[in-house]
């Protein structure tokens, strides 16, 4: 009986050797997840909601991936380090990846974050600017980009106004509220952040939707992008990345209040009540009236590209069919 015992004995112990020899091959084996950056276009905030409602959820990891969201360098741009691959997936706006495309960067666009262009210029009631004719004699803030002079030289030319009577000054980065106070009259904002927070404020604006004033400005503001060399050598990791990010904007686009609190969780320092009323803006305008979110059509990436060749924005005129793709969103 002793005998039987020990070779029993000698069974079990050499069974659970052989399963931890095997539990350690398969943990050699096991397939780590892989690295993905994404570079942000500026600070968090409810334009990137998707992107970090994915992170919190796990669907980056549910797709085999370990997803770093990155703000960028000050003063640096996303499209060039997308393109070149420094990062494989950056927040990026239309009109950045036509120039981008225009000087040989080869930056694609996969994805709308927003399906409807939502900025326009922001004036306190008081200034009377309630249409772009009024903008005559008044100081305009901006950072001094050729495209905002374009735009506004058109807009105000359109209303049979003078551009040259407009007053440009370069307020770079400064806070809207503090430079309207001080130094300008009107400036280029993004309504689902400052507009909502001048409301929070109590403070009424005149705001001129810029595609109401040019329907070529409705453009993607901001867009999703990433590089034709990921394209081409790792589309699986596009379809995968656009996966996990279209559960994102889709559960933040249903849940807007559980969202802005995931959103809040990675980005503590910004205040609470605008967040969440900032999201209740931005949640139902993420899609709007397209079939699904994040696609994106060849006409408004055409007359976008027209609009800023004929202003000389281009050195050329894009092939705007290289320019973006819906071709990774899932069905």
């Amino acid at each position: 009986m002793i005998k039987k015992a020990i070779v029993l004995l000698l069974a079990v112990v050499l069974l659970l050797a052989g399963c931890a020899a095997a539990g350690e091959e398969a943990g050699e084996g096991k397939i780590e997840p892989q690295s993905v950056t994404v570079m942000l276009d500026w600070v968090p905030n409810t334009n990137h909601t998707g992107l970090y409602v994915a992170l919190d959820k796990g669907w980056y990891a549910d797709e085999g991936l370990q997803v770093e969201i990155v703000e960028p360098a000050q003063g640096g741009a996303t499209a060039p380090l997308v393109a070149s691959g420094q990062a494989h997936f950056g927040v990026g706006y239309q009109e950045d990846v036509t120039q981008a495309r225009a000087n040989e960067v080869p930056v694609v666009s996969v994805a709308a974050v927003i399906q409807h262009n939502t900025s326009g210029f922001a004036s306190p009631k008081e200034k009377g600017i309630t249409r772009p004719l009024n903008m005559e004699g008044k100081r305009y803030g901006g950072w001094g980009a050729p495209t905002e002079d374009a735009m506004l030289k058109a807009v105000i030319e359109g209303d049979g106004g003078d551009f040259s009577k407009v007053e440009m000054i370069n307020t770079g980065v400064a806070d809207f509220f503090a430079a309207v106070e001080r130094d300008i009259d009107f400036a280029w904002i993004y309504y689902g952040w400052t507009g909502v927070e001048s409301e929070l404020r109590g403070m009424e604006l005149d705001f001129l939707e810029v595609r109401q004033l040019e329907p070529a400005l409705d453009y993607y503001t901001p867009v999703l992008t990433t590089g034709e060399k990921l394209i081409k050598e790792d589309p699986e990791l596009v379809h995968k990345f656009l996966r996990a990010v279209s559960r994102g904007y889709e559960f933040a686009i249903d849940n807007p209040e559980e969202a802005a609190r995931i959103l809040l969780k990675y980005t503590p320092e910004t205040d609470a009540e605008l967040l969440l009323a900032s999201q209740k803006y931005l949640s139902p305008r993420y899609q709007d009236d397209a079939p699904r979110w994040g696609e994106q059509k060849a006409q408004v990436w055409e007359r976008y590209a027209r609009w800023m060749y004929e202003k000389e924005l281009l050195p050329e005129m894009i092939a705007t069919d290289k320019a973006f793709t819906n071709e990774f969103l899932p069905k």
